[in-house]
């Protein structure tokens, strides 16, 4: 197996289905001994992180019906 000059590396395919890896799953790196191993990412953390990208309150000083108008048309 090669590494790019950008690091990275093609997961053979027997692995990425044996490990349920696919487009979007997160992955780490773990050293034990000298020795790296890839380990899918609990899925738990994951789902937590991506809500915790979303957490706050709008900002925008429209009414419900303000903000309606501007994503419906007449057609």
């Amino acid at each position: 197996m090669r590494v790019t000059t950008k690091g990275q590396v093609t997961i053979p395919q027997h692995i990425r289905e044996k490990l349920g890896i696919t487009p979007a799953t997160e992955i780490d790196f773990v050293e034990e001994e000298g020795r790296i191993f890839l380990v899918k990412r609990k899925a738990g953390n994951a789902t937590i992180q991506k809500f915790a990208k979303l957490r706050g309150s709008a900002t925008v000083k429209m009414t419900t019906d303000e903000i309606i108008a501007l994503t419906r048309t007449d057609k």
